[in-house]
């Protein structure tokens, strides 16, 4: 994955793109998975898997949105953990 050369717009364009790191991303879905309370190794498998997803999905593409990882992050961690697929793409409407 550290091949992975895949700029990421940020907040509609407002802030300096960033290089896509695989890292942010599974610190983040490990963290809505405990915050949900899932045991420490469903979160792992599920950030794990998620992140290998995403990763797959934009390896062909220059550039991605925010809104786009968050939106293909929680179709892929929706069939391990619905509700925090739900609270990951939600979580500025919520907040």
């Amino acid at each position: 994955m550290s091949d992975l050369s895949v700029d990421v717009v940020k907040r509609q364009g407002k802030r300096p793109n960033e290089p896509f790191d695989p890292g942010k991303l599974y610190a983040s879905i490990y963290a809505v998975c405990i915050s949900t309370g899932s045991p420490d190794g469903l979160a792992h498998d599920a950030a794990t898997t998620t992140c290998n997803t995403v990763v797959a999905w934009c390896t062909n593409k220059p550039e991605i949105t925010t809104t786009d990882i968050r939106t293909q992050a929680a179709l892929a961690l929706k069939a391990f953990h619905p509700d925090a697929a739900y609270l990951y793409k939600h979580h500025k409407t919520i907040m």
